[in-house]
């Protein structure tokens, strides 16, 4: 049965262009969304918005672009969106489209206009802007829209009319107005990480050998869509033996061998925000002495990870406190040799290590938001959220014993940065070697 899901109300949407245009201060915003995208002929890859278009509108058709005009004192605040069209013929063929007269009154806008009227309309709004917000450098062909409409107005300066001095990069407030939830935001994120929990356990239920990883995969994406999640965040990472030790690995064609682990990352996107989790466990349902020993050295590093998540702590932490527990369980495993120092300073742990522990985590699963600030590890922040993922992958190598060859683990949950501590949203999916063994039994 599907879930009732918690949305964030569209007045929301509101307060955020709101908050973007005080941080503007002057100018004029133009923030389109994503386009369609062909598949093959005729056909298009399921749509799926701009993330900061859809941030500040929650409006989730394509061909949309969204203006804001910052306050003076000769032009009031105003928020603009141009939009298909109602077309009653397309509307049969494609589905419902809101229309500008709808959409303006659904979704809190000042004015609305069809998409089609964009080149008439926008040079005669960018007349006596100083300044443009816009994602300068995402689009090539979106840039030379907005020089073109920019060379329209400095055509007209004989009449009195000025044209925008300078185009200022959007991202740079938005990022940082996206990296802070708000308590709406957690709720969705609670409930995506809720849906991708169960996807999990599902797959953990069902994995036996001789299956295949695309059978594992199929089962995780039919949770999350019976759970109301239409799609994946990510394409699905279903890696079972030594594919395991590929950190990208997404052909998930392999056939499960029994004595072999199976890595899945895996999560859900909800109404526009990500979930990330990642769990390992053997294919036949219990982990032999080597696979538990590298699995429990795994989980030991997340758990000093994420005990570093908390507010006035460096960015950078969680993945210093995750890299002393790995680098010491490499020289104990005799994986690596010499001193802990030695080991870290030589970087010998990155044959086994090589990438770093987290990532923030939102609307984008690699989500918007500076990890440094001049130069140094930001502080994290209630309402962060980021990923904590260690991991150890063992590729066959004649310099390791080889009963540890072809080990892949990585274990992954969604942390929130709370006032005085963190919350794990993904902590119901089973890690610990007794909760996984006994869960595959």
């Amino acid at each position: 049965m599907t879930m009732q899901t918690f949305t964030i109300p569209i007045q929301s949407y509101l307060k955020r262009r709101q908050l973007f245009a005080q941080h503007m201060q002057t100018g004029i915003a133009i923030i389109p969304t994503a386009p369609e995208r062909i598949r093959n002929r005729d056909a298009h890859y399921p749509y799926r918005f701009d993330s900061y278009f859809y941030y500040l509108s929650g409006f989730s058709e394509p061909e949309a672009v969204l203006v804001i005009v910052a306050k003076t004192d000769k032009v009031p605040e105003k928020h603009i969106l141009f939009c298909r069209a109602k077309d009653k013929e397309r509307e049969i063929w494609d589905g419902y489209r809101y229309g500008p007269e709808a959409a303006k009154e659904a979704f809190n806008f000042d004015e609305t206009y069809p998409v089609t009227q964009l080149d008439e309309i926008l040079p005669t709004l960018l007349a006596d802007q100083p300044v443009i917000y816009t994602a300068l450098g995402h689009d090539s062909s979106w840039d030379q829209r907005i020089i073109r409409w920019m060379n329209q107005v400095r055509d007209q300066i004989r009449t009195g009319v000025t044209a925008p001095e300078k185009i200022t990069d959007c991202r740079v407030i938005l990022d940082e107005m996206r990296l802070i939830k708000s308590s709406e935001e957690l709720q969705v994120m609670q409930q995506a990480a809720n849906i991708s929990v169960q996807a999990h356990q599902r797959a953990m239920q069902i994995t036996k050998p001789d299956k295949y990883e695309y059978e594992i995969e199929a089962e995780l994406l039919y949770t999350f869509n019976r759970l109301g999640a239409r799609f994946p965040a990510y394409t699905s990472i279903v890696a079972g033996g030594a594919n395991a030790c590929v950190l990208h690995y997404v052909d998930n064609t392999a056939e499960l061998k029994s004595g072999d682990l199976l890595l899945i990352d895996a999560g859900c996107e909800l109404h526009g925000y990500a979930s990330d989790i990642t769990r390992t466990f053997p294919i036949n349902g219990k982990f032999s002495a080597a696979q538990k020993d590298v699995y429990q050295l795994v989980l030991n590093a997340q758990a000093a990870a994420i005990a570093q998540v908390k507010p006035g702590n460096l960015w950078n932490e969680p993945h210093q406190a995750a890299l002393q527990v790995l680098a010491q369980g490499f020289i104990d495993l005799g994986l690596c040799h010499g001193s802990l120092d030695g080991v870290l300073e030589s970087e010998d742990y990155k044959r086994f290590y090589m990438h770093r522990t987290g990532h923030w985590l939102g609307m984008d699963v690699h989500d918007a938001g500076q990890y440094k600030q001049r130069g140094a590890w930001r502080a994290l922040q209630p309402g962060m959220v980021l990923t904590v993922e260690p991991g150890c992958y063992i590729r066959a190598d004649d310099n390791v014993a080889e009963h540890f060859w072809n080990i892949g683990i990585r274990i992954e949950d969604d942390v929130v940065v709370t006032a005085s501590n963190h919350n794990i949203l993904t902590a119901a999916a089973p890690k610990t070697i007794a909760d996984i063994e006994e869960l595959m039994q």
